[in-house]
């Protein structure tokens, strides 16, 4: 009886690892995103800084409020999809062409 719960336990313990892994891949993503956003690269290049530190199969979403730019990157956890949850990590910067202006 112990056998299984031990397997279990260890299982249970790589999948969250795995999990925390995948989740500061999102927070990695989402920063990169921003500083590319904030340089004012172009969208295709904001995403793919975004995506090359992604976990596979990761989605990414760019939008601009303003002065500010936010990149969002949601993944799913690697290995099992029995627990239905999203990874996700979003991330602000103030556009580089509106630092040091006064109005």
């Amino acid at each position: 009886m112990a056998l299984p719960v031990l397997v279990l336990f260890v299982t249970a313990l790589v999948w969250a690892l795995l999990a925390a892994c995948a989740q500061i891949q999102c927070v990695d993503a989402a920063r990169a995103g921003a500083r590319a956003a904030a340089r004012q690269d172009p969208p295709d290049a904001v995403v793919a800084a975004a995506r090359r530190a992604a976990p596979d199969g990761a989605r990414v979403g760019v939008s601009r409020e303003g002065d500010l730019v936010r990149v969002v990157v949601t993944a799913n956890p690697p290995g099992l999809r029995v627990l239905d949850i999203d990874l996700s990590h979003e991330a602000v910067a103030l556009a580089e062409e509106t630092v040091g202006v006064t109005g």
